[in-house]
């Protein structure tokens, strides 16, 4: 099916623009994807520095009225007057105004003197907790945040240990475990020691808040990093404190608005940050929504990872966003992908016309309008096409004219050639007989003229050049009027062979090597075996004849690239036939032998039996060098 070029063209640009728009939408949703979840993950990464400055300033609200009330007087005093009694109720009134859980007060060797939360029972010793063990080896206060079994949370009272009870509540993706409920809980506990005037250590005051569902923080980091804002009913921002996996403190939701207390972390985040104790950052499932994360680890004092620290905003806020900036660029892309193929369209028909006109005009030329020729008005591309054609038509014209001329004088010089040729042959025709007599009663008169005869010279110039007029006739016959070729199969190596038995002893030859390379496998052709032999007879003559007898001839033999013909190349060593003989060569009686030497037929007359083979005959000569002739002959018949 013919497409037309307009058609090409608008493919093409159509191609380019749909390629072009193609790669900047799939670059730009890359990019806009890419940015989008990069902005979210730096985002998140700074809520999580926000949420650790909050988690921070908690630890730093229970140490600091831990390490004042250490320091406070009525407590050394009581401690050296063994005077506990008193300070209880004041003890009570701290922890209360200081938010905090627990406030207790030991001796110097971890024996618990007063519970303020629980006053019935002390006299436990807490020599084995890692927190007051420091201090009390130390000296100095600590913050931490801890673990705490079940059997010293109920030690505080029942109630605290009800609310560090949390059961666990099955979570997609969570890490399979059998366990069903915690019963510990995890305390940002301060410790520092109670020293007389001395320096002395004289007691130890440790107190703490329970994170088991206490959300003072992680509504802090809420409100304080993410205002409260909400996305669909669904709150943007979320904070979690984990005791291991488990959610302790939160403000995720579950499915029916409660808080997410008792479900778990996904294995993934668990294996990064509990496990390996890295940071997590990346998007994850969070109870029953998918969240762009951060999570950390929340070590002990002995730097052992107890648990994690979490915020995340809901990631339906970015996909939604990711969505709305996606459909704007594609359709931005889109449009302008429309704009550019309007544009296209346009600018392709403007460029044809002129291409219209160029191929409108190349028609006329074709047709034989010489004349025709192509406006240009534009300085373009285009415009030099059109310049390079017009000079085209006034180079084919001119060169037309030429032929037609040249053609002419060809013709003119044929018809008289034929004329010539049909004059000799009548004139060869006419004193082919009377020479023919001549020839005889010379030969006659010399048989009987005695040897010692001084006419007997005469008679035999007289014979020898009526024979010479005879072969000049015989060859303006041959000339003539060649005959058909007798055509039948043979092979070109013997026929060559054939020729060269007949002259290879002749006295010309015997100081000429002779050089065969005949290809053993070539087909079999049709030619006439007389007339071939002429043929080689007569290049093999001349090429002895131009070495003076004294030289090398190489003759080969083979079946060329293009695969068309069989062809035979003479190649001697002598001096040679200059260019501008090439043209005469193959016209009869051009010859460049000394007069009474040659006829200048035998070239003409091999010319025209190659040609009557439907052959070539080909000529390459260097002076000084040598000739090449080659003969070529089909292989198939024409």
């Amino acid at each position: 099916m013919k497409v037309s070029l307009k058609s090409k063209l608008i493919m093409s640009f159509l191609t380019v623009v749909l390629i072009t728009g193609i790669v900047t939408a799939v670059v730009g949703v890359h990019t806009i994807n890419d940015r989008i979840v990069k902005q979210a993950q730096e985002k998140v990464k700074m809520d999580l520095n926000s949420a650790r400055e909050v988690y921070q300033e908690n630890i730093k609200e229970v140490l600091t009225p831990i390490r004042l009330t250490a320091v406070r007087f009525f407590i050394k005093e009581a401690l050296l007057q063994n005077n506990i009694g008193p300070i209880k109720a004041k003890l009570e009134k701290i922890r209360k105004r200081e938010s905090l859980d627990i406030l207790n007060l030991t001796d110097k060797s971890g024996i618990v003197l007063v519970r303020s939360r629980n006053p019935t029972v002390y006299g436990d010793t807490q020599a084995d907790d890692e927190l007051v063990s420091k201090v009390i080896r130390g000296k100095k206060a600590i913050v931490s945040t801890q673990i705490i079994l079940e059997e010293e949370l109920k030690k505080e009272g029942q109630g605290f240990a009800e609310q560090a009870y949390i059961k666990f509540t099955p979570t997609s993706k969570a890490r399979p475990i059998s366990k069903e409920e915690e019963t510990s809980g995890m305390m940002i506990k301060a410790v520092a020691p109670i020293l007389d005037y001395e320096d002395n250590l004289i007691g130890v005051l440790y107190g703490g808040k329970l994170l088991n569902q206490n959300y003072d923080v992680v509504d802090k980091v809420k409100n304080i990093v993410y205002r409260g804002e909400t996305y669909k009913g669904k709150d943007i921002g979320t904070a979690t404190i984990f005791q291991g996996d488990l959610r302790i403190s939160t403000n995720v939701r579950n499915a029916d608005g409660s808080r997410a207390i008792g479900t778990r972390v996904s294995e993934e985040v668990y294996e990064q940050v509990l496990e390996k104790g890295e940071p997590w950052i990346a998007r994850a499932f969070v109870v029953n929504d998918w969240y762009i994360t951060a999570y950390e680890p929340i070590r002990n004092i002995n730097n052992k990872v107890i648990g994690m620290l979490y915020v995340g905003m809901l990631e339906q806020e970015f996909v939604d966003m990711k969505r709305r900036t996606l459909w704007t660029f594609l359709m931005i892309t889109l449009i302008g992908v429309s704009i550019a193929l309007i544009t296209s369209y346009f600018l392709g028909n403007s460029a044809l016309k002129p291409i219209k006109h160029l191929v409108f005009a190349s028609n006329q030329l074709a047709k034989g309008d010489l004349n025709h020729r192509v406006v240009i008005k534009s300085g373009d591309e285009i415009g030099e096409l059109g310049k390079t054609f017009n000079y085209m038509a006034d180079s084919i014209k001119e060169r037309d004219e030429k032929l037609k001329e040249q053609t002419k004088n060809q013709i003119m010089k044929s018809e008289k050639l034929a004329m010539i040729g049909r004059l000799a042959a009548g004139v060869a025709h006419e004193i082919n007989n009377p020479l023919g007599g001549i020839l005889i009663y010379s030969h006659l008169l010399l048989e009987d003229t005695p040897k010692s005869s001084p006419e007997r010279a005469s008679l035999e110039k007289i014979v020898r050049e009526a024979a010479r007029c005879k072969d000049i006739v015989k060859g303006l016959l041959d000339f003539a009027r060649p005959g058909e070729p007798r055509v039948e199969l043979g092979r070109l190596n013997e026929t060559i062979e054939s020729v060269l038995s007949l002259i290879e002893k002749q006295v010309l030859f015997q100081n000429i090597t002779i050089e065969k390379k005949l290809a053993p496998d070539l087909p079999m052709i049709s030619f006439d075996k007389s007339q071939l032999q002429q043929v080689f007879m007569n290049i093999l003559l001349n090429a002895a004849e131009a070495m003076n007898g004294k030289g090398r001839l190489a003759i080969k033999t083979q079946i060329p690239e293009d695969g068309f013909y069989e062809e035979a190349k003479f190649t001697d060593t002598g001096h040679g036939i200059p260019k501008e003989n090439f043209e005469n060569l193959f016209e009869p009686f051009f010859t460049t032998k000394k007069p009474g030497e040659g006829t200048g037929l035998g070239l003409a007359i091999s010319y025209g039996i190659v040609k009557n083979h439907n052959g070539k005959i080909e000529v390459e000569s260097e002076i000084g060098k040598g000739t090449t002739f080659t003969i070529k002959l089909p292989l198939k018949k024409q």
